[in-house]
């Protein structure tokens, strides 16, 4: 099995490229590099045979159809994004350009080398686009995402990925490209950049930096370890149904100050200061247009596919606090380039 992972030096990739490549896959990453991406998150795999690392922008049609034409692939596993919902609401155009445009052009790129593969190969040839379960905007009190919720994207983020799921999901429909879609909620573990909720809570915990909590810290997610997920990716590229699109959740609903606060009380565990790493957690203002609740229903990939997460979310979060305070090596030069700031925040005469 040849699989393309884009996007596989970042934190979910770098996690599915790494699960491929255990199960004798071989595997090609595709990724920009851009600050996000990291060729440390594939240090478990650099020296494997079956890995190969071409650095290249999606964008690219000619790095891409060459890619495609040299490496041969029986799948794509497309996870290449910009993904930081606080970057989107002042930098959009990344956004849209790799998620909107980069999608369409490997897409583009996809069905020409399908359209060209001999019948046995071209059955078999899979394209997984990998989704957020933003796209469909915000949950009331009650309820879950399903595979029918209509989009209702807040965000730049979040438009731009819904943007490239129809994408995605109009290829396979005109043209018979063999695409399968999955929506994920919030993943959290191991190599995951430090401008993300968990991370950045850990890192300025250890630190003895404050803890910025949005709002009031009530907004809900359903967090998902990412080893799950990459599991869980791998199961609907292989067994998916065309045209078909599966939601990915861990069902561990938490509302974020939660989330801190168990942070907090495994660093007293792990790493203890004369007081509560509690006392460092601070209020601040509301991201713009922050969705209430995220909370997916898994029951199609579970009951169809088989699937069911192995972390809850306590076994996983003490896992990914211990790996954070293991391993500086991986994240010290990256908390150089970016040290806990506050992102997205918009003038306040640009503010609504």
């Amino acid at each position: 099995m040849r699989v393309i992972v884009t996007g596989g030096a970042g934190f979910i990739g770098s996690a599915v490229v790494r699960h491929l490549i255990g199960k004798g896959y071989e595997v090609l990453t595709i990724d920009k590099l851009t600050y996000a991406g990291s060729l440390t998150s594939l240090a478990a795999v650099k020296d494997d045979p079956r890995h190969r690392f071409l650095k290249a922008d999606i964008c690219d049609r000619a790095a891409m159809q060459e890619a495609f034409e040299t490496f041969k692939p029986d799948r794509v596993m497309h996870l290449a994004a910009e993904s930081h919902v606080d970057r989107s609401i002042t930098g959009a155009r990344d956004f849209v350009e790799t998620n909107v445009l980069g999608s369409f052009t490997l897409l583009e790129a996809a069905r020409h080398y399908w359209n060209d593969l001999e019948q046995e190969r071209k059955e078999r040839f899979r394209f997984l686009h990998v989704s957020t379960d933003e796209v469909y905007g915000s949950l009331g009190d009650e309820g879950l995402f399903t595979e029918e919720t209509p989009y209702d994207p807040s965000s730049p983020y979040s438009a731009s990925k819904a943007a490239s799921d129809h994408l995605a999901k109009a290829w396979a429909r005109t043209y018979g490209l063999p695409v399968v879609v999955s929506n994920c909620s919030n993943n959290y573990g191991p190599y995951h950049f430090p401008e993300k909720l968990i991370p950045l809570v850990i890192l300025n915990a250890l630190h003895g930096k404050p803890l910025p909590v949005y709002g009031n810290g009530a907004n809900v997610r359903d967090w998902l370890y990412v080893e799950d997920h990459a599991r869980a990716l791998d199961l609907i590229a292989e067994r998916g149904r065309i045209g078909e699109t599966y939601n990915v959740g861990g069902r561990n609903e938490r509302r974020n100050i939660d989330v801190v606060t168990r942070i907090c009380g495994l660093m007293d565990d792990l790493h203890p200061k004369a007081a509560s790493h509690a006392d460092l957690i601070t209020y601040v203002t509301d991201r713009p247009g922050h969705d209430a609740r995220y909370a997916i229903d898994a029951t199609k990939l579970e009951t169809e596919l088989g699937w069911t997460a192995m972390e809850t979310f306590e076994s996983g979060i003490e896992k990914t606090v211990k790996w954070y305070l293991e391993n500086e090596w991986w994240w010290g030069p990256l908390r150089e380039g970016y040290d806990g700031r506050r992102l997205g925040l918009l003038a306040q005469t640009g503010a609504k």
